[in-house]
């Protein structure tokens, strides 16, 4: 290894050690461990432009182990990235763009949101498979590798092999996944709760195996990653390294998470050749030997040439958030009779992918019961990489994540779906998409009591509130088939996470339902006079009993209004004077009911009103019997308003 090349190394490190020192608080071990294959892979390998992060062909780089996100900074700021010195130096403090884990949108290079372990594995493999899909309808306009640094605590999570396996099975060989092995957890060795041979679980994977057997050989790095990429299978690189590499603490659990303390960081620094009372040191020739932008704008430059018009107007097309002129037409919101609305999903789902040819998405092998399927358009695998069907198997949590990656990887839009009481399985992924607003349309079918003979554990209850209590999630409980079309133009428009919570059992078509929808709460079937003497809400199924409770009630000389709210996000940011024409504040009198848990309308009855709503589990029953008994009928309806009246 040649001198300028150790000593950029060595800045790498001690730049991620500074930072981590200034802030008192971070990961120091494995940037110190890690620097010679992040070096390998930025100097060496990638194609990047640090002047257009956005450049749609470039190598993605994902740092799963977000702890380390000191190195992440380091590189990105020596290779020519818009993040200043000056915010390294501010790393983890409010309003820097370096934060403790790395987040997309916030920081230039970022690739996507990463920390809690596993979920950028598994972004990893979303990437490679946008690339593949894209690759086939864009030939070589779309040719990209992606590259994952991934530790011991990634290869223990669930949603890595879930992902992993998947990568496998689909033979996604532009995905180079680089293990820093160093066999150090937080609570120390690994020894105490991982002992299996990776490499043997990675080749049962189905992906290619690599050993490097000194994490520092920069040499050994290259040349594992250029035969990682001759194989047509996914790579698993395993990197034996040491934590905290030429610290005094090195090799100890306590580096994982601790500041080295201003003596160890002295000490480090005298190791490397370093003045040991410099902080945030770049050397002059370091700074114009790492500095990538002339080079990362020719590679650009070069590509964009290569395209013909109109391959770059296609791009553009597919690039773009928005939707065609004539995508929101008549036909799209035309339907007739009752239906379970997981069946007219379907339909609206495949009029919607007839207009939108980047559109991809599919089931936790549910595809016939989530009824989310594109007919006749393809299943996406080895074979065929122009499908637009996913078949992701039982792993939900690894669905969500590669879906979060296919919607930021840009030029595709994406879908999953499963039973809603799956939604749990998802969580975390999830919370990455509303995090860091991820357009994913999650369609989440057999909603409630209502999927009946399944039982409690696949009858959904308390998800619903679940999900609405988490910022920049939208959830979309539609009544009828239109209301359906309301939730999918938002998940195509909103610009963050839709939930589509859709029903196992029929539900009436209304003749007011439509556009008003998208505006998260409207009024289904209006009173007899201006004011109502008391109003009825509901969501999704439960529109119907309230619907009949106010006929019900009409025959008592009770004047009724009836609110659909199939989304409170949405209504909620509606204007005062909107808000206030649905639901009159003079109107006390109010009934919600739901089948779910209670804590979302409570804003909406106030503290005259009631909510009819799941105190407890459900039950094994068919759908009608389970809805008599907790009390989701008319009638139920209709004592609840004669009380609060």
């Amino acid at each position: 290894m040649d001198t300028i090349e150790l000593r950029s190394i060595n800045t790498i490190r001690l730049l991620s050690a500074d930072q981590v020192q200034s802030a008192n608080s971070g990961h120091p071990g494995m940037p110190l461990g890690t620097a010679p294959i992040v070096y390998t892979l930025f100097k060496k390998i990638m194609r990047y432009n640090p002047a257009d992060p956005s450049w749609k062909n470039r190598d993605r780089f994902v740092l799963s182990g977000g702890h380390g996100s000191a190195i992440l900074y380091s590189i990105l700021h020596l290779t020519g990235y818009d993040l200043p010195l000056a915010d390294l130096k501010r790393f983890r403090q409010m309003d820097s763009l370096a934060p403790g884990h790395p987040e997309y949108r916030h920081t230039p290079g970022v690739e996507t949101t990463t920390g809690p372990l596993g979920q950028g594995v598994a972004n990893a493999v979303g990437f490679a498979i946008a690339e593949a899909h894209l690759a086939a309808e864009f030939g070589g306009a779309i040719d990209h590798y992606t590259y994952c640094i991934c530790g011991d605590g990634d290869m223990m999570e669930g949603v890595t092999s879930e992902a992993c396996s998947l990568a496998g099975t689909l033979k996604l060989g532009k995905l180079i996944l680089l293990y820093d092995d160093n066999e150090i957890s937080i609570e120390g060795s690994t020894d105490i709760s991982f002992r299996e041979d990776v490499g043997k679980r990675y080749e049962a994977y189905g992906w290619q195996v690599i050993d490097v057997a000194d994490g520092n050989d920069t040499d050994a790095i290259e040349a594992a990653v250029l035969k990682a990429k001759a194989d047509e299978r996914p790579s698993l690189i395993v990197c034996h390294t040491v934590i905290g590499y030429g610290s005094p603490k090195a090799g100890t659990a306590s580096v994982h998470g601790e500041p080295l303390g201003k003596d160890g960081l002295a000490a480090t620094k005298t190791a490397f050749g370093f003045n040991p009372d410099e902080s945030f040191a770049i050397p002059d020739d370091v700074a114009e030997h790492m500095n990538a932008r002339e080079q990362g704008a020719a590679r650009q430059k070069e590509w964009e040439d290569s395209l013909s018009d109109e391959t770059k107007a296609k791009l553009e097309k597919w690039y773009s958030a928005e939707l065609p002129t004539d995508f929101d037409d008549d036909a799209l919101w035309s339907f007739a009779g009752k239906a379970a609305t997981r069946n007219s999903g379907g339909v609206v789902l495949n009029r919607i992918a007839a207009k939108l040819p980047n559109l991809i998405g599919g089931s936790a092998d549910l595809a016939p019961s989530n009824k989310s399927n594109m007919t006749g358009l393809g299943d996406f695998s080895d074979e065929n990489r122009a499908g637009r069907n996913m078949h992701f198997g039982v792993r939900e949590h690894a669905m969500a994540s590669i879906c979060n990656a296919i919607a930021i990887h840009g030029g595709l839009r994406s879908y999953c779906a499963t039973f809603f009481v799956f939604s749990d399985y998802m969580r975390g992924a999830m919370r990455i998409s509303a995090l860091s607003k991820i357009p994913v349309a999650y369609i989440l079918t057999h909603d409630s009591i209502g999927v009946g003979e399944d039982g409690p554990t696949h009858q959904p209850v308390e998800q619903l509130d679940s999900l609405r209590a988490v910022p920049n999630m939208l959830v979309f409980r539609p009544a009828d088939s239109r209301e359906v079309v309301a939730g999918w133009l938002t998940a195509l428009t909103a610009g963050r996470p839709t939930c589509l919570i859709l029903t196992r059992q029929d539900l009436p078509l209304y003749e007011k339902s439509g556009r008003d929808a998208l505006r998260g709460g409207y009024i289904i079937s209006d009173s007899k006079g201006e004011t109502p003497r008391v109003i009825l809400m509901a969501s999704g199924s439960e529109v119907e009993q309230m619907v009949e409770a106010q006929k019900l009630l009409e025959t008592r000389g009770i004047d009724a209004r009836v609110v659909s709210m199939p989304c409170m996000e949405l209504f909620a940011e509606q204007d005062e004077a909107y808000k206030e024409s649905v639901l009159p504040k003079k109107v006390r009198a109010r009934v919600a009911m739901e089948a779910s848990t209670a804590q979302a309308w409570h804003k909406y009855v106030g503290l005259d009103g009631e909510i009819i709503c799941m105190k407890g589990f459900g039950a094994s029953a068919p759908a009608k019997l389970l809805f008599d008994k907790f009390g989701f009928t008319a009638e139920n309806a209709v004592a609840a308003a004669a009380r609060v009246l």
